[in-house]
Protein backbone atom coordinates (compact mmCIF):
# COMPACT_ATOMS: atom_id res chain seq x y z
CA UNK A 1 0.00 0.00 0.00
CA UNK A 2 1.21 3.58 -0.56
CA UNK A 3 2.34 5.61 1.76
CA UNK A 4 -0.32 8.67 2.76
CA UNK A 5 2.43 11.38 1.64
CA UNK A 6 2.95 9.54 -1.98
CA UNK A 7 -0.91 8.87 -2.34
CA UNK A 8 -2.44 12.60 -1.29
CA UNK A 9 -2.24 15.45 0.73
CA UNK A 10 -5.22 16.03 2.85
CA UNK A 11 -4.18 19.41 4.05
CA UNK A 12 -2.09 20.69 7.22
CA UNK A 13 -2.60 22.73 10.44
CA UNK A 14 0.80 23.55 9.65
CA UNK A 15 1.51 27.26 11.54
CA UNK A 16 4.22 27.65 8.64
CA UNK A 17 3.71 28.72 4.85
CA UNK A 18 0.49 29.03 4.55
CA UNK A 19 -1.39 29.01 0.70
CA UNK A 20 -3.96 31.80 0.49
CA UNK A 21 -6.73 30.71 -2.62
CA UNK A 22 -6.45 28.60 -5.30
CA UNK A 23 -8.47 28.68 -8.75
CA UNK A 24 -11.39 26.23 -9.24
CA UNK A 25 -11.52 25.38 -13.17
CA UNK A 26 -14.55 23.86 -14.81
CA UNK A 27 -14.73 22.28 -17.96
CA UNK A 28 -18.50 22.66 -19.18
CA UNK A 29 -17.44 26.47 -19.21
CA UNK A 30 -14.00 25.67 -21.33
CA UNK A 31 -12.18 27.88 -18.09
CA UNK A 32 -8.55 28.01 -19.07
CA UNK A 33 -5.77 30.76 -18.34
CA UNK A 34 -3.19 31.63 -21.32
CA UNK A 35 0.19 33.67 -21.74
CA UNK A 36 2.13 34.03 -24.45
CA UNK A 37 6.00 35.11 -24.09
CA UNK A 38 6.96 37.94 -26.47
CA UNK A 39 10.84 36.21 -26.56
CA UNK A 40 12.07 32.75 -26.48
CA UNK A 41 13.90 31.88 -23.38
CA UNK A 42 15.32 28.23 -22.59
CA UNK A 43 13.29 25.64 -24.26
CA UNK A 44 15.80 23.23 -23.59
CA UNK A 45 15.48 23.23 -19.12
CA UNK A 46 12.71 24.35 -16.70
CA UNK A 47 10.35 23.02 -14.36
CA UNK A 48 6.78 23.49 -14.09
CA UNK A 49 5.46 23.09 -10.34
CA UNK A 50 1.78 23.03 -9.43
CA UNK A 51 -0.76 21.74 -6.62
CA UNK A 52 -4.03 20.38 -8.07
CA UNK A 53 -7.12 18.95 -6.36
CA UNK A 54 -9.14 17.14 -8.84
CA UNK A 55 -13.16 16.95 -8.91
CA UNK A 56 -14.31 15.14 -11.93
CA UNK A 57 -13.15 11.64 -13.39
CA UNK A 58 -13.58 9.82 -16.70
CA UNK A 59 -12.51 12.34 -18.82
CA UNK A 60 -9.46 13.48 -20.10
CA UNK A 61 -7.96 16.61 -17.79
CA UNK A 62 -5.59 18.64 -19.01
CA UNK A 63 -3.06 20.39 -16.55
CA UNK A 64 -0.48 22.25 -18.56
CA UNK A 65 0.17 22.43 -22.52
CA UNK A 66 2.15 24.28 -25.44
CA UNK A 67 0.59 23.61 -28.98
CA UNK A 68 0.91 25.56 -31.61
CA UNK A 69 -2.28 25.89 -34.29
CA UNK A 70 0.14 25.47 -37.25
CA UNK A 71 2.68 23.10 -37.98
CA UNK A 72 3.00 21.31 -34.60
CA UNK A 73 5.54 19.11 -33.91
CA UNK A 74 7.88 17.36 -31.26
CA UNK A 75 10.08 20.36 -31.01
CA UNK A 76 7.12 23.11 -30.51
CA UNK A 77 4.46 20.84 -28.33
CA UNK A 78 4.36 20.20 -25.10
CA UNK A 79 1.68 19.04 -22.72
CA UNK A 80 0.80 17.08 -19.77
CA UNK A 81 -2.46 15.83 -17.11
CA UNK A 82 -4.95 13.06 -16.63
CA UNK A 83 -6.66 11.00 -19.22
CA UNK A 84 -9.83 9.35 -19.00
CA UNK A 85 -8.64 6.55 -16.78
CA UNK A 86 -6.92 8.52 -14.67
CA UNK A 87 -3.53 8.16 -15.53
CA UNK A 88 -1.04 10.84 -15.57
CA UNK A 89 0.52 11.38 -18.59
CA UNK A 90 3.31 13.51 -20.33
CA UNK A 91 3.30 14.26 -24.30
CA UNK A 92 4.96 15.68 -27.10
CA UNK A 93 3.19 15.78 -30.78
CA UNK A 94 3.57 12.42 -31.94
CA UNK A 95 4.33 10.32 -28.57
CA UNK A 96 3.76 9.85 -24.91
CA UNK A 97 7.04 10.51 -23.08
CA UNK A 98 5.44 9.67 -19.76
CA UNK A 99 2.32 7.98 -18.93
CA UNK A 100 1.64 6.11 -15.01
CA UNK A 101 0.79 3.04 -13.69
CA UNK A 102 -0.57 5.36 -11.44
CA UNK A 103 -4.05 6.25 -11.11
CA UNK A 104 -4.98 9.38 -9.74
CA UNK A 105 -8.51 9.26 -8.70
CA UNK A 106 -8.47 10.63 -5.39
CA UNK A 107 -10.90 13.42 -5.59
CA UNK A 108 -10.64 14.30 -1.34
CA UNK A 109 -6.75 15.27 -2.03
CA UNK A 110 -4.32 17.81 -3.60
CA UNK A 111 -1.89 16.26 -5.27
CA UNK A 112 2.08 18.30 -5.88
CA UNK A 113 2.67 18.08 -9.32
CA UNK A 114 6.19 18.69 -10.76
CA UNK A 115 7.72 18.40 -14.12
CA UNK A 116 11.48 18.96 -14.21
CA UNK A 117 12.97 19.12 -17.81
CA UNK A 118 16.03 19.20 -19.02
CA UNK A 119 17.13 17.76 -22.70
CA UNK A 120 20.69 18.33 -21.91
CA UNK A 121 21.10 15.62 -19.92
CA UNK A 122 23.38 12.37 -20.88
CA UNK A 123 20.73 10.17 -19.63
CA UNK A 124 17.34 10.15 -21.00
CA UNK A 125 15.43 9.36 -17.94
CA UNK A 126 16.86 12.39 -16.52
CA UNK A 127 15.54 14.46 -19.21
CA UNK A 128 12.32 14.50 -18.00
CA UNK A 129 11.32 13.66 -14.47
CA UNK A 130 7.91 13.47 -12.66
CA UNK A 131 7.55 14.13 -8.98
CA UNK A 132 4.47 13.50 -6.81
CA UNK A 133 4.03 14.49 -3.43
CA UNK A 134 7.59 14.97 -3.03
CA UNK A 135 8.55 11.60 -4.03
CA UNK A 136 9.47 10.52 -8.07
CA UNK A 137 7.53 8.84 -10.53
CA UNK A 138 9.17 5.68 -11.30
CA UNK A 139 6.75 3.19 -12.81
CA UNK A 140 5.77 3.65 -15.74
CA UNK A 141 2.88 1.96 -18.47
CA UNK A 142 4.61 4.51 -21.22
CA UNK A 143 8.02 5.53 -20.90
CA UNK A 144 9.66 7.07 -24.13
CA UNK A 145 11.95 9.43 -22.49
CA UNK A 146 14.75 7.90 -24.52
CA UNK A 147 12.79 9.41 -28.15
CA UNK A 148 13.51 12.57 -26.89
CA UNK A 149 16.81 13.78 -28.28
CA UNK A 150 19.87 15.01 -26.22
CA UNK A 151 19.33 18.65 -26.48
CA UNK A 152 16.22 19.07 -28.37
CA UNK A 153 14.10 21.78 -28.11
CA UNK A 154 10.27 21.83 -27.28
CA UNK A 155 7.45 24.15 -26.87
CA UNK A 156 8.00 25.20 -23.31
CA UNK A 157 9.40 28.83 -22.94
CA UNK A 158 8.79 29.21 -26.97
CA UNK A 159 7.15 32.00 -28.55
CA UNK A 160 3.49 30.04 -28.50
CA UNK A 161 0.50 30.36 -25.69
CA UNK A 162 1.25 28.34 -22.84
CA UNK A 163 -1.95 27.37 -21.14
CA UNK A 164 -2.66 25.94 -17.27
CA UNK A 165 -6.28 24.25 -17.05
CA UNK A 166 -5.92 22.94 -20.78
CA UNK A 167 -3.66 21.19 -23.08
CA UNK A 168 -4.03 24.25 -25.39
CA UNK A 169 -7.40 26.14 -25.95
CA UNK A 170 -9.39 24.02 -27.34
CA UNK A 171 -8.99 20.84 -25.88
CA UNK A 172 -8.97 18.69 -22.62
CA UNK A 173 -10.09 21.31 -20.12
CA UNK A 174 -9.41 20.57 -16.21
CA UNK A 175 -11.98 19.76 -13.45
CA UNK A 176 -11.07 21.05 -9.96
CA UNK A 177 -8.85 23.59 -8.47
CA UNK A 178 -5.02 24.61 -8.90
CA UNK A 179 -2.73 26.36 -6.71
CA UNK A 180 0.69 27.75 -6.24
CA UNK A 181 1.54 27.40 -10.41
CA UNK A 182 5.55 28.24 -10.67
CA UNK A 183 7.43 28.07 -14.00
CA UNK A 184 11.42 28.33 -13.84
CA UNK A 185 12.36 28.79 -16.76
CA UNK A 186 16.39 27.36 -17.52
CA UNK A 187 16.17 25.55 -14.07
CA UNK A 188 15.95 21.26 -13.50
CA UNK A 189 14.82 21.70 -9.98
CA UNK A 190 13.51 19.38 -7.15
CA UNK A 191 10.60 18.94 -5.49
CA UNK A 192 12.00 20.10 -1.91
CA UNK A 193 12.06 23.62 -3.99
CA UNK A 194 8.71 24.30 -3.60
CA UNK A 195 7.66 21.35 -0.66
CA UNK A 196 8.68 19.29 2.16
CA UNK A 197 7.07 16.45 4.45
CA UNK A 198 5.74 18.01 7.71
CA UNK A 199 8.09 17.11 10.51
CA UNK A 200 4.69 16.01 12.49
CA UNK A 201 2.20 14.12 10.36
CA UNK A 202 4.74 13.36 7.39
CA UNK A 203 2.41 14.69 5.07
CA UNK A 204 4.27 16.77 2.14
CA UNK A 205 3.08 20.16 2.46
CA UNK A 206 3.50 23.52 0.25
CA UNK A 207 6.79 25.87 1.12
CA UNK A 208 7.55 29.53 -0.04
CA UNK A 209 10.09 28.66 -3.49
CA UNK A 210 12.79 31.47 -2.73
CA UNK A 211 14.55 30.77 -6.02
CA UNK A 212 15.09 33.19 -9.57
CA UNK A 213 12.28 32.24 -12.28
CA UNK A 214 14.09 33.13 -15.97
CA UNK A 215 13.18 35.27 -18.76
CA UNK A 216 9.52 33.77 -19.18
CA UNK A 217 9.15 31.69 -15.26
CA UNK A 218 5.70 32.78 -13.38
CA UNK A 219 4.20 32.43 -10.23
CA UNK A 220 0.50 32.30 -10.20
CA UNK A 221 -0.87 32.49 -6.54
CA UNK A 222 -4.56 33.43 -7.11
CA UNK A 223 -4.38 36.06 -4.08
CA UNK A 224 -6.03 39.36 -6.48
CA UNK A 225 -9.47 38.02 -7.18
CA UNK A 226 -9.89 41.18 -9.59
CA UNK A 227 -6.65 39.50 -11.14
CA UNK A 228 -6.38 35.66 -11.05
CA UNK A 229 -3.77 35.86 -13.86
CA UNK A 230 -1.58 38.02 -12.28
CA UNK A 231 1.98 37.17 -12.42
CA UNK A 232 3.74 37.47 -8.76
CA UNK A 233 7.12 36.14 -9.85
CA UNK A 234 7.89 39.85 -10.40
CA UNK A 235 8.64 39.14 -14.58
CA UNK A 236 5.64 40.58 -15.32
CA UNK A 237 4.37 37.29 -17.19
CA UNK A 238 0.31 38.08 -16.48
CA UNK A 239 -2.19 35.61 -17.91
CA UNK A 240 -5.24 36.37 -20.30
CA UNK A 241 -8.53 34.33 -18.38
CA UNK A 242 -10.75 32.52 -20.23
CA UNK A 243 -14.01 32.56 -19.14
CA UNK A 244 -12.78 32.69 -15.18
CA UNK A 245 -13.58 35.72 -13.25
CA UNK A 246 -13.06 36.54 -9.93
CA UNK A 247 -16.22 34.40 -8.35
CA UNK A 248 -13.71 31.58 -9.38
CA UNK A 249 -11.56 32.18 -6.76
CA UNK A 250 -11.66 29.62 -3.87
CA UNK A 251 -10.26 29.01 -0.40
CA UNK A 252 -9.89 25.60 -0.66
CA UNK A 253 -6.00 25.03 -0.71
CA UNK A 254 -3.18 22.59 -0.11
CA UNK A 255 -2.25 24.07 3.14
CA UNK A 256 -6.19 23.56 4.21
CA UNK A 257 -8.08 21.45 2.39
CA UNK A 258 -11.93 21.76 1.97
CA UNK A 259 -14.91 19.19 2.31
CA UNK A 260 -16.33 18.98 -1.36
CA UNK A 261 -18.60 16.42 -3.25
CA UNK A 262 -17.10 12.93 -4.00
CA UNK A 263 -17.85 11.39 -7.04
CA UNK A 264 -16.29 8.50 -5.57
CA UNK A 265 -19.21 8.02 -3.32
CA UNK A 266 -21.21 7.75 -6.12
CA UNK A 267 -24.78 5.05 -6.72
CA UNK A 268 -24.25 4.91 -10.01
CA UNK A 269 -22.58 6.99 -13.03
CA UNK A 270 -26.05 9.00 -13.30
CA UNK A 271 -25.12 11.48 -10.92
CA UNK A 272 -22.52 13.86 -11.32
CA UNK A 273 -20.54 16.50 -9.73
CA UNK A 274 -19.29 19.90 -11.48
CA UNK A 275 -18.04 23.32 -10.40
CA UNK A 276 -15.64 22.54 -7.92
CA UNK A 277 -17.49 19.21 -6.51
CA UNK A 278 -20.11 22.12 -5.57
CA UNK A 279 -23.36 21.06 -7.76
CA UNK A 280 -24.47 17.89 -8.05
CA UNK A 281 -26.88 16.48 -10.68
CA UNK A 282 -28.45 13.00 -11.57
CA UNK A 283 -28.92 12.47 -15.79
CA UNK A 284 -31.41 9.31 -14.81
CA UNK A 285 -34.50 8.13 -14.22
CA UNK A 286 -34.67 7.78 -10.56
CA UNK A 287 -33.17 8.87 -7.45
CA UNK A 288 -29.29 8.02 -6.70
CA UNK A 289 -26.75 10.07 -4.31
CA UNK A 290 -23.44 10.99 -3.67
CA UNK A 291 -21.90 11.75 -0.38
CA UNK A 292 -19.13 14.34 0.75
CA UNK A 293 -15.53 13.50 0.69
CA UNK A 294 -15.28 14.55 4.41
CA UNK A 295 -16.83 12.70 7.65
CA UNK A 296 -16.74 13.69 11.55
CA UNK A 297 -17.43 11.50 14.38
CA UNK A 298 -17.30 14.74 17.09
CA UNK A 299 -17.30 18.05 16.94
CA UNK A 300 -19.71 20.89 15.80
CA UNK A 301 -19.95 21.54 12.25
CA UNK A 302 -21.29 24.01 9.64
CA UNK A 303 -22.57 23.87 5.88
CA UNK A 304 -24.96 25.10 3.18
CA UNK A 305 -26.16 24.82 0.34
CA UNK A 306 -28.21 26.81 -2.15
CA UNK A 307 -31.81 25.51 -3.72
CA UNK A 308 -31.64 25.56 -7.83
CA UNK A 309 -32.84 29.51 -8.73
CA UNK A 310 -35.43 27.48 -11.35
CA UNK A 311 -38.82 27.62 -11.19
CA UNK A 312 -39.57 25.75 -14.20
CA UNK A 313 -37.33 23.31 -12.16
CA UNK A 314 -39.35 21.22 -9.92
CA UNK A 315 -36.13 19.47 -8.20
CA UNK A 316 -36.59 16.86 -6.30
CA UNK A 317 -33.27 16.93 -4.28
CA UNK A 318 -32.73 15.39 -0.79
CA UNK A 319 -29.69 16.92 1.21
CA UNK A 320 -28.89 15.71 4.95
CA UNK A 321 -26.66 13.19 6.20
CA UNK A 322 -25.51 9.78 6.00
CA UNK A 323 -23.71 7.13 8.06
CA UNK A 324 -20.96 5.42 6.86
CA UNK A 325 -21.10 2.27 9.30
CA UNK A 326 -24.81 1.79 7.51
CA UNK A 327 -24.07 -1.49 5.12
CA UNK A 328 -26.11 0.45 2.31
CA UNK A 329 -23.73 3.37 2.25
CA UNK A 330 -23.34 4.84 -0.60
CA UNK A 331 -27.13 5.30 0.43
CA UNK A 332 -30.52 5.34 -1.18
CA UNK A 333 -33.88 5.39 0.02
CA UNK A 334 -33.84 3.08 2.35
CA UNK A 335 -31.15 4.16 4.63
CA UNK A 336 -30.82 8.17 4.20
CA UNK A 337 -31.27 10.57 6.51
CA UNK A 338 -31.81 13.93 4.21
CA UNK A 339 -33.55 17.49 4.08
CA UNK A 340 -36.31 17.09 1.60
CA UNK A 341 -36.93 20.41 -0.65
CA UNK A 342 -38.78 19.10 -3.20
CA UNK A 343 -41.73 18.69 -1.69
CA UNK A 344 -42.24 22.96 -0.16
CA UNK A 345 -41.18 21.80 3.56
CA UNK A 346 -37.79 22.31 5.42
CA UNK A 347 -39.27 20.09 7.74
CA UNK A 348 -39.60 16.64 6.47
CA UNK A 349 -36.52 14.23 6.22
CA UNK A 350 -35.92 10.63 5.72
CA UNK A 351 -35.27 7.88 7.97
CA UNK A 352 -34.53 4.37 6.66
CA UNK A 353 -36.96 4.60 3.82
CA UNK A 354 -39.73 6.27 5.83
CA UNK A 355 -40.72 9.80 5.82
CA UNK A 356 -40.97 11.92 9.23
CA UNK A 357 -41.82 15.67 9.92
CA UNK A 358 -39.30 16.90 12.48
CA UNK A 359 -41.51 18.82 15.39
CA UNK A 360 -43.54 21.98 14.37
CA UNK A 361 -43.94 24.06 11.22
CA UNK A 362 -40.78 24.60 9.20
CA UNK A 363 -41.22 25.97 6.26
CA UNK A 364 -39.83 25.40 2.90
CA UNK A 365 -37.11 26.62 0.98
CA UNK A 366 -37.74 28.81 -2.27
CA UNK A 367 -36.05 29.21 -5.58
CA UNK A 368 -32.60 30.67 -4.62
CA UNK A 369 -32.84 30.54 -1.15
CA UNK A 370 -29.66 29.24 0.69
CA UNK A 371 -30.50 26.41 3.56
CA UNK A 372 -28.15 25.96 6.72
CA UNK A 373 -26.92 22.98 8.61
CA UNK A 374 -25.60 22.68 11.72
CA UNK A 375 -24.09 18.92 12.69
CA UNK A 376 -23.41 18.73 16.62
CA UNK A 377 -21.65 15.51 16.69
CA UNK A 378 -20.99 16.09 19.98
CA UNK A 379 -24.74 15.69 21.28
CA UNK A 380 -25.91 14.13 18.34
CA UNK A 381 -28.31 16.41 16.77
CA UNK A 382 -28.97 18.07 13.50
CA UNK A 383 -30.20 21.32 13.18
CA UNK A 384 -31.69 22.69 9.23
CA UNK A 385 -32.57 26.67 8.89
CA UNK A 386 -32.87 28.75 5.80
CA UNK A 387 -32.04 32.46 4.74
CA UNK A 388 -30.48 33.13 8.34
CA UNK A 389 -33.22 31.43 10.13
CA UNK A 390 -33.01 27.95 11.81
CA UNK A 391 -36.06 25.99 11.55
CA UNK A 392 -38.89 25.05 14.24
CA UNK A 393 -37.24 27.92 16.41
CA UNK A 394 -34.27 25.59 17.01
CA UNK A 395 -30.81 26.91 18.35
CA UNK A 396 -27.62 24.95 17.41
CA UNK A 397 -26.12 27.25 19.98
CA UNK A 398 -28.40 26.09 23.01
CA UNK A 399 -28.61 22.06 21.78
CA UNK A 400 -32.40 23.44 21.55
CA UNK A 401 -35.07 21.41 19.41
CA UNK A 402 -32.64 19.55 17.03
CA UNK A 403 -32.70 16.55 15.66
CA UNK A 404 -32.24 13.36 17.58
CA UNK A 405 -29.83 11.53 15.01
CA UNK A 406 -28.90 8.82 17.09
CA UNK A 407 -32.21 7.21 16.78
CA UNK A 408 -32.25 8.09 12.83
CA UNK A 409 -29.34 6.00 12.16
CA UNK A 410 -28.56 1.73 13.92
CA UNK A 411 -26.20 1.54 16.41
CA UNK A 412 -25.05 4.94 16.23
CA UNK A 413 -22.41 6.48 19.18
CA UNK A 414 -21.18 10.09 19.15
CA UNK A 415 -17.11 9.52 18.99
CA UNK A 416 -16.77 6.21 16.98
CA UNK A 417 -19.65 6.42 14.08
CA UNK A 418 -18.65 8.52 11.16
CA UNK A 419 -21.11 10.94 9.34
CA UNK A 420 -21.10 12.69 6.07
CA UNK A 421 -23.20 14.93 4.41
CA UNK A 422 -25.33 13.53 1.66
CA UNK A 423 -27.69 14.29 -1.35
CA UNK A 424 -29.82 12.48 -3.20
CA UNK A 425 -31.39 13.82 -6.33
CA UNK A 426 -34.27 12.75 -8.38
CA UNK A 427 -33.74 11.79 -12.18
CA UNK A 428 -33.21 14.77 -14.51
CA UNK A 429 -32.75 17.32 -11.67
CA UNK A 430 -30.10 19.08 -9.33
CA UNK A 431 -28.80 20.60 -6.13
CA UNK A 432 -27.32 23.94 -7.36
CA UNK A 433 -24.47 24.08 -4.90
CA UNK A 434 -22.86 22.11 -2.22
CA UNK A 435 -20.85 25.01 -0.09
CA UNK A 436 -18.15 23.96 2.71
CA UNK A 437 -16.65 26.80 2.63
CA UNK A 438 -13.85 26.46 0.13
CA UNK A 439 -15.96 27.36 -2.80
CA UNK A 440 -19.59 28.26 -3.86
CA UNK A 441 -21.16 28.47 -7.30
CA UNK A 442 -23.32 31.37 -6.38
CA UNK A 443 -22.44 35.13 -5.43
CA UNK A 444 -22.72 35.52 -2.07
CA UNK A 445 -24.39 39.00 -0.47
CA UNK A 446 -22.42 39.02 2.88
CA UNK A 447 -19.44 36.21 2.71
CA UNK A 448 -18.88 35.50 6.46
CA UNK A 449 -15.96 32.68 8.36
CA UNK A 450 -16.29 30.25 11.19
CA UNK A 451 -14.93 31.28 14.66
CA UNK A 452 -11.44 30.48 13.26
CA UNK A 453 -11.56 32.37 9.96
CA UNK A 454 -12.18 29.55 7.95
CA UNK A 455 -14.58 29.13 5.26
CA UNK A 456 -16.88 31.95 3.10
CA UNK A 457 -20.71 31.12 3.87
CA UNK A 458 -23.76 33.18 3.24
CA UNK A 459 -24.49 33.30 7.14
CA UNK A 460 -22.26 33.14 9.97
CA UNK A 461 -22.02 29.76 11.08
CA UNK A 462 -23.23 29.42 14.99
CA UNK A 463 -20.95 30.42 17.62
CA UNK A 464 -18.38 26.89 18.01
CA UNK A 465 -20.03 25.39 14.96
CA UNK A 466 -16.60 24.95 12.60
CA UNK A 467 -15.98 24.65 8.11
CA UNK A 468 -15.16 21.29 7.48
CA UNK A 469 -11.72 21.51 6.22
CA UNK A 470 -8.70 19.96 7.42
CA UNK A 471 -7.28 22.53 9.41
CA UNK A 472 -10.81 22.41 11.51
CA UNK A 473 -10.57 18.66 11.19
CA UNK A 474 -7.26 18.66 12.90
CA UNK A 475 -8.31 20.99 15.74
CA UNK A 476 -11.77 19.72 16.77
CA UNK A 477 -12.63 16.29 14.55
Amino acid sequence: METLQRTANRGSISTGFDVENSLKVEPDNAEYASFTPSSAGNRQTYTISMWVKRTELGQQSGLFGVAPTSGPNNATVFQFGFLADSKFQLGLQTFYALQTNRLFRDTSAWYHIVVAVDTTQATATNRVRLYVNGVEETSFSTDNRSSIAQNQDTGVNNTEAHTIGSHQPTSWYFAGYMAEVHHIDGQQLLPTDFGEFDEDTGIWKPKAYTGSYGTNGFYLDFKDSGSLGADSSGNGNNFTLNNITSADQATDTPTNNFCIMNVNSRTNSDITTSQGGTKVANSGASICSMNASMGVSNGKWYWECRFANDPGNTNTVFVGIAATNDPYVPHNSNNYLGQQTGYGSIGWYFVNGGIYNGTGTWSGPGYGDIIMFALDMDNLKLYFGKQGTWGNSSDPETNTNGIDIATSFTNLSGGTDIIVPAVAIAGGDNMDSMNFGGFANYTQASATTDDNGYGNFEYAPPSGYYALCSKNLAEFG
